[in-house]
């Protein structure tokens, strides 16, 4: 059976209410979220945004690949297809059929570089996947 690719209305180049929500989070959740959202914008030309259900998203076009979310005590790093997405460091958190999540706090270390290959290897999936239908 064919996968269904999620998409969103309303992606563009920079969402104005994605910086209006950067803003708003201040403090060292702000600079994780600001951090890692930064570099799911720089995985392609193609990558546009959109914030939605209370997170900022990056898509390519309009299908997302992965979104960053800040809560009270922690800061996800998600992915949409993340199920798909080989995690040889065990970054990866989440049962559902299809989404992946990172949890990241200011007081437990990174593995920056794992994270940075979850969302170039998201991004690339997703790429593969628009593309070859």
């Amino acid at each position: 059976m064919r996968e269904i690719l999620l998409r969103f209305d309303g992606a563009v180049e920079r969402d104005p209410a994605i910086e209006r929500w950067m803003k708003g989070h201040r403090g060292e959740s702000g600079e994780i979220a600001r951090k890692w959202f930064a570099v799911m914008r720089k995985c392609g030309d193609e990558v546009r945004e959109v914030f939605h259900d209370g997170c900022a998203n990056a898509c390519l076009g309009d299908v997302p690949f992965g979104y960053v979310g800040v809560f009270t005590a922690h800061v996800n790093v998600g992915f949409f297809y993340g199920a798909a997405l080989a995690d040889p460091a065990k970054l990866l958190l989440g049962s559902g059929k299809r989404m992946r999540h990172v949890k990241l706090k200011s007081s437990t270390a990174t593995d920056d570089a794992a994270l940075r290959a979850l969302i170039e290897a998201a991004y690339r999936d997703v790429k593969q996947c628009v593309e070859n239908g």
